[in-house]
């Protein structure tokens, strides 16, 4: 629910409240919205600047830095990352939870750097690899990188309760997913079918781990976006990339992809919405351009299935009270106070 000042105003011309009151209500409101994630300009600054801070040790890492040697890499992982855990700390303190946030995901995505560079010195390192291979190539070898990001991503969330440092985690169980293939699976064993049943498997997996982190956060910040963004990237790319000659497989497709749209819209994650909403446009191009190729009815089929579903849309806006108290009540509590305070955002 998006609620401007305009609307305050005319609670106030309808005597709602005064319009000392609305006003009042409208700077309580915006103050508690300024460490609220959002299309800020601040925000996009905040967020645009730890994002080059993270990729300059991590996407965009130069094949110079191998000069320093496995010792060098290792000592300047960890002396940006005690750098990074003071200005975490000092942002904190000034009340600056988004910087802060971006400050403490930037020294969980230094840990892979700093896992390389000891394996390195230590001489447990395999050649034909660098560290920046890590984020162009799939390798078994990545995974002791990927244990340790885990575990150190883990203690920051238990240290500091900051909801972007999810995503470097959940990035990284992305790309668990696909080296884990490699090292349960030989290379002759592993062939491209099997890899889109493993994206797909560990996709629902994150999904249900986002669910249920979305459960035990609900009076509290947003801890599951990135969890849900990746887990249904991997479950939807998993699944779209299958093929199949059965049109009930291919039925099948797409009423999984009509239950993400009806899931997206319960738990008010646009991540669902988007990816069921491509993957069913994606079935009606195949009907339009396999199967009903030369029918001349397809198109109207079609428009009265669009018109059909906006009637239901109005329908279901009459009577949205009523359902959704009967349906509701048919879930557990924890589940009832999720939905309604993601239908308040």
């Amino acid at each position: 629910m998006n609620i401007n000042r305009d609307h305050l105003h005319q609670a106030s011309a309808q005597g709602l409240m005064s319009e000392e009151q609305a006003e009042q209500l409208w700077l309580f409101l915006k103050e508690q919205q300024k460490d609220t994630p959002g299309f800020h300009f601040t925000h996009v600054l905040y967020y645009l600047g730890g994002l080059i801070a993270i990729g300059a040790m991590s996407l965009f890492m130069t094949l110079g830095w191998e000069r320093f040697g496995g010792w060098g890499l290792f000592f300047i992982a960890l002396g940006y990352a005690g750098a990074g855990l003071w200005l975490t700390g000092y942002f904190l303190r000034r009340s600056l939870p988004i910087p802060a946030g971006n400050v403490a995901a930037f020294v969980v995505v230094l840990t892979p750097l700093a896992v390389y560079g000891l394996q390195v010195a230590l001489g447990w390192w395999a050649e034909g690899r660098v560290y920046r291979d890590y984020h162009r190539y799939i390798d078994w070898r990545w995974l002791m990188m990927q244990f340790a990001t885990l575990a150190v991503g883990a203690a920051m969330l238990w240290r500091y309760r900051l909801p972007f440092l999810v995503m470097p985690v959940a990035v990284t169980l992305w790309y668990m997913s696909m080296d884990l293939a490699l090292y349960l699976f030989p290379d002759t064993a592993l062939t491209w079918e099997i890899r889109k049943w493993v994206s797909m498997w560990f996709g629902l997996l994150m999904v249900l781990l986002a669910f249920w982190v979305d459960v035990r956060t609900r009076h509290t910040q947003d801890f599951a976006f990135w969890l849900y963004l990746f887990g249904v990237i991997a479950f939807w790319g998993g699944l779209s990339l299958m093929q199949s000659d059965s049109e009930w497989k291919k039925f099948i497709y797409l009423c999984i992809n009509l239950g993400m749209i009806g899931v997206g819209a319960a738990l008010a994650r646009r991540v669902f919405v988007v990816f069921g909403g491509l993957g069913a446009a994606g079935y009606l191009g195949y009907l339009a351009y396999n199967v009903f190729q030369n029918s001349m009815l397809f198109p109207f089929v079609l428009t009265a299935l669009g018109l059909g579903v906006i009637y239901l849309g109005i329908l279901w806006q009459r009577n949205e009270a009523a359902l959704n108290r009967h349906l509701r009540g048919w879930l557990p509590l924890p589940l009832q106070e999720l939905l309604d305070r993601r239908q308040t955002h």
